[in-house]
């Protein structure tokens, strides 16, 4: 397995102010350095980086400035988060547009995945016909994903329709698209990350790693979470892709990435990374 970190914890989890009024401006946005974040996490002893759709795009007329950045830190370009509402058909097309755009430049500029979040909650309760809608519209992304390279993986997330585990396996049933455990999320949404990666397994290319407590998530180490045995069934469905440690903020966010990474220094099937 090869270690990354995201970069969203250099300033936290925003939006683009532009998504307000214009949808295939939507982005999700980290308010910190990515330069910063790209140090820090070489730094920290990580080999490759995760970073959200809109401090990519800050790049897309600066590419090789992006790449040359990913060379000075020595650092491998996992992949990008991006996501959608993608159950609301008016604004779908520009949605799956933005998205599009992303994928390209983000194959472009050397990345493997990308991770996409997303289907929204209305404001009068979830439909049955929104899973529909999101399987559908996921299943474009991952056709996206594939005309650029690039492995398409659902990440389950709080605040969308696909929280609980019983909402996880209502979509998955009606998409093709790969699955991101996240493994924080998946507890909060009341879910046992254990049993979602042992049940999803084949459709596992790609994992994210974050600690929880008490509705809040941690450095790995910090809470509760069943790290060991989460590495042991990876291993034994012989996985050997990307795990990359998410944490969306942290007081000193250097600081944040070495705890988690001396806290998986102590299993040895990752520890010579």
């Amino acid at each position: 397995m090869k270690l990354g970190y995201h970069t969203n914890t250099w300033g936290g989890v925003i939006g683009h102010p532009a998504g307000v009024t214009s949808v295939k401006d939507l982005f999700y946005l980290a308010n910190g350095s990515t330069e910063e974040a790209l140090k820090d996490i070489a730094e920290a002893g990580y080999q490759g980086f995760e970073i959200f759709d809109g401090n990519l795009m800050e790049y897309k007329d600066r590419v090789e400035e992006f790449k040359s950045l990913i060379r000075e830190n020595s650092l491998d370009f996992i992949g990008v988060y991006t996501g959608g509402n993608f159950i609301f058909p008016d604004i779908l097309e520009e949605e799956l547009s933005k998205i599009e755009a992303v994928a390209a430049l983000a194959s472009k500029a050397g990345a493997k995945h990308l991770i996409v979040g997303g289907g929204a909650i209305r404001s009068n309760g979830i439909l049955d016909s929104d899973y529909i809608a999101l399987g559908n519209a996921l299943n474009i992304v991952s056709d996206i994903a594939e005309k650029y390279d690039l492995i398409a993986s659902y990440h389950p997330h709080l605040g969308t329709n696909v929280q609980s585990p019983k909402q996880l396996d209502k979509l998955m049933q009606l998409t093709k698209i790969n699955l991101c455990p996240d493994t924080a999320h998946i507890e909060a949404g009341g879910g046992e990350p254990i049993d979602v990666i042992k049940k999803y397994s084949d459709r596992i290319k790609y994992v994210h790693l974050k600690d929880y407590h008490n509705g809040d998530f941690l450095p790995l180490g910090e809470g509760h979470q069943n790290f060991a045995q989460m590495l042991t069934v990876l291993d034994e469905v012989n996985y050997d892709g990307w795990v990359t440690v998410e944490l969306d903020s942290y007081p000193d966010p250097k600081k944040g990435a070495e705890i988690s990474r001396h806290f998986l220094s102590k299993f040895v099937k990752i520890n010579n990374v």
